[in-house]
């Protein structure tokens, strides 16, 4: 058996890093999966920002700051209390707030009910 070159050496060491990486890339969406799927829904808190809050309960983010007369600026990761001191409101109204927000958007947008085919017909 023929020891390998530097070229086949090459490839071996390429070929490792590629599964390396394409390791690393599996084990953080499963990670993250994992994560959403337990946060759903969560209990609103004021160290939460509003994308987070808009993540957990399945809200757009624009609906929420216009809930709050906002702007909606694009990477904005202020913790609701921070913004209720800058409205100079309580944290418990700005979650108040956001909580009929996120209600009056799911009454709102009900997602639609699956048909089911009659049996017995075909399409």
């Amino acid at each position: 058996m023929k020891v390998p070159g530097w070229r086949q050496w090459t490839m071996i060491v390429i070929f490792a890093l590629v599964v390396m990486a394409t390791a690393l890339f599996a084990v953080r969406t499963v990670r993250r999966a994992i994560f959403w799927r337990q946060h759903r829904d969560e209990t609103i808190r004021p160290w939460m920002s509003v994308p987070y809050v808009a993540h957990s309960h399945g809200v757009p983010p624009h609906v929420l700051y216009e809930a709050l007369g906002l702007p909606h600026p694009t990477h904005d990761r202020r913790p609701l209390k921070q913004i209720a001191r800058e409205q100079n409101i309580p944290v418990e109204q700005l979650i108040e707030t956001l909580q009929k927000a996120i209600i009056q958007f799911r009454q709102t947008n009900l997602p639609p009910v699956p048909v089911a085919p009659e049996r017995g017909r075909s399409p």
